[in-house]
């Protein structure tokens, strides 16, 4: 760990989180309100979410999902429960802004790899699993370089990329290129689904060259 991870990167993360914060209320405030008005209550998703070296933390998000569910009482298939007002709330990223807190609370960091689910876990060859040497971000490497529409490897690859060479320009050029991607809505769908497909493990272990399975 370089001088700006060890000592700048967390306070730089919670000024921008606060100013943030600060600065958007207004936006906050009226996501809020539509959410509940169009999907109802909760107007809060939370989620566990693995962070730093493994250590589960809430995750906060606005809702983008129905709670529609089958005979049996089970939910629905994401895509079925993801509404016209839901995936324009993932195209600008408005349901991330909650996630705010999380980097306030000191759970995330605004650049870092993104927080995946708890069950993945066990998932993870080596390689893989060496993203949670850091705090979980608001947005990171993959998200300049494909978000959703690129596959789950080469996510990892990019998460690991970013945690060998954390700097403050590198930094704020993932912050600009983040702005950017949202603006032009990029990566937003996989190339199969409007969500991410589920990961299942498997994969080349890069220290190994062994090819794991789940």
């Amino acid at each position: 760990m370089g001088i700006y991870e060890r000592f700048i990167k967390r306070p730089q993360d919670f000024c921008c989180a606060l100013l943030a914060t600060v600065c958007l209320s207004p936006v906050m405030a009226v996501t809020a309100l539509l959410v509940r008005t169009k999907l109802g209550s909760p107007v809060l998703f939370t989620q566990d979410r693995p962070g730093k070296d493994g250590k589960v933390f809430k995750l906060y998000k606005f809702r983008s999902m129905t709670d529609e569910r089958d005979e049996n009482g089970e939910l629905l298939p994401d895509d079925v429960r993801l509404t016209s007002f839901g995936k324009k709330l993932r195209s600008t990223s408005l349901d991330e802004l909650p996630e705010l807190f999380n980097i306030l609370k000191g759970d995330m960091a605004v650049v870092g790899p993104r927080p995946l689910l708890v069950r993945y876990l066990p998932l993870y060859n080596n390689h893989q699993a060496r993203r949670h040497e850091v705090r979980p971000g608001l947005t990171g490497l993959a998200q300049v370089h494909g978000r959703n529409a690129i596959t789950w490897e080469d996510k990892f690859d990019w998460d690991v990329r970013y945690i060998d060479n954390v700097t403050f320009l590198g930094d704020w050029q993932i912050i600009l290129n983040t702005v950017f991607s949202v603006l032009k809505r990029e990566g937003i769908t996989s190339a199969a689904s409007e969500t991410m497909e589920e990961f299942r493990g498997g994969g080349r272990d890069v220290a190994t060259g062994v090819i794991s399975r789940e």
